[in-house]
């Protein structure tokens, strides 16, 4: 009875086989021989980054697909998503086989500049399209540039540029650091130092904390004991958040101090109420009540997900839809060649205009400084900023000769 039981599952896991096998010959990219283009979105969907980034990168992703109506050079397109769990050696792993076993052709968003830093080496390797709209290290437009890489949404230099620039004008001479121990912390208070530097301001010191702590106490009671003017918080996400949180229970701001947060998303304000995150001055690439198309796209957006759209978000759209142009204009899947198309076209969407891709892989486009309203200003939901500088994109990114890119010609 067993050998005849094991027989009969032989036999239909070969009619599955064969029936897997007949769909596939009938189906329609296999009758045309058009494999799918295919879009990996590697973002963080389960730990400090999921709400900046997470399953509303995928939904932004397939929003751009669908819009650019579905197919690319005649051929069916196809996003795919992995969590890479705020993990350098996971990400690194997942990038290797989207690339080499599963023939994906571009890797997008990629919220752990740690990450995106691999991942910028890997697509570099593999001759791929790396579009990072997560990240923020400005190193990837640096000495880690790629001819494949392009860094779309922001980075640390001109979150500098912004936050830490406006409230140094604003009095805020004296600075102390709290810091997340990795690329993204370590870069943002790198290019914040200088920005303050520059402003007139000095640094008192500094302290770093491991990513996902669960504790800031004593981190902030030594930027407390600091006497600096402004408490600058280099980190993101759930870290953010808490330290913030924390903060408040602390008594810093009512002490005398000010809290600056160098790299916040909209999603981090929705998470801590406006209560507590009133007057917070920041800079973001993208508000979803700028203007009449970002309302457009932002309904449609919240209509998904029931989530407020960041600027990472709005960013995974703008650059698929940008390498999905520039892939039909160039009529050929060759990540160089679409790279270079792509630094030929200009940008122009709901959130970019007349953006330009220069040479190091950097996307120069507007940044605006916001504040965050009090309670009592907000007139309904995700009403959370005041707009109060737009810094021209030639302002807000750092220059081209001072990013020691080696794609960059040496005059």
């Amino acid at each position: 009875m067993p050998v005849a039981l094991a027989h009969a599952r032989r036999l239909l896991k070969g009619g599955s086989l064969a029936l897997t096998g007949l769909w596939l010959a009938l189906s329609p990219a296999a009758a045309q021989g058009e494999p799918p283009v295919k879009i990996g979105v590697l973002t963080d969907l389960s730990s400090l980054y999921a709400d900046n980034g997470g399953s509303g990168s995928v939904v932004a992703a397939r929003m751009a697909v669908e819009d650019f109506g579905g197919r690319v050079l005649g051929r069916p397109i196809e996003v795919v998503s992995a969590d890479h769990q705020n993990k350098t050696d996971v990400g690194a792993a997942l990038a290797r086989r989207w690339l080499d076993a599963d023939d994906v052709k571009v890797i997008v968003d990629v919220p752990n500049s740690a990450i995106a830093l691999a991942v910028q080496d890997i697509t570099r390797e593999r001759g791929r399209i790396f579009l990072a709209s997560g990240a923020a290290t400005s190193r990837l437009t640096g000495d880690a540039c790629s001819p494949t890489g392009i860094h779309w949404t922001y980075d640390t230099y001109a979150l500098a540029q912004g936050t830490a620039r406006a409230v140094t004008r604003r009095g805020g001479k004296s600075w102390y650091f709290v810091t997340a121990d990795y690329a993204l912390g370590t870069q943002l208070e790198e290019d914040s130092r200088r920005v303050i530097q520059a402003a007139g301001g000095r640094v008192l010191g500094s302290v770093r904390h491991p990513i996902g702590s669960a504790d800031f106490s004593s981190y902030l009671l030594q930027a407390q004991g600091s006497g600096a003017q402004v408490v600058g918080l280099a980190d993101a996400g759930g870290d953010l958040i808490l330290a913030l949180k924390q903060a408040a229970e602390f008594g810093v701001v009512q002490s005398g101090q000010t809290l600056a947060g160098l790299l916040v998303f909209i999603a981090d304000i929705h998470g801590l109420g406006l209560a507590a995150a009133q007057g917070l001055i920041l800079s973001t690439a993208f508000y979803w009540d700028l203007n009449d198309e970002t309302r457009a796209w932002s309904q449609r957006f919240v209509a998904r997900t029931n989530k407020v759209p960041t600027m990472i978000h709005a960013g995974t759209y703008g650059a698929v839809t940008h390498y999905l142009k520039a892939m039909a204009a160039a009529n050929t899947d060759d990540g160089p060649t679409v790279a270079a198309q792509m630094r030929r076209m200009p940008v122009n969407d709901f959130m970019t205009r007349d953006g330009r891709i220069r040479e190091d892989g950097r996307l120069v486009r507007d940044i605006h400084l916001m504040q965050v309203k009090a309670p009592s200003e907000s007139k309904g939901r995700f009403d959370y900023y005041k707009l109060l500088e737009t810094i021209p994109g030639e302002d807000a990114f750092r220059p081209l000769s001072a990013g020691n890119c080696p794609l960059v010609k040496r005059g």
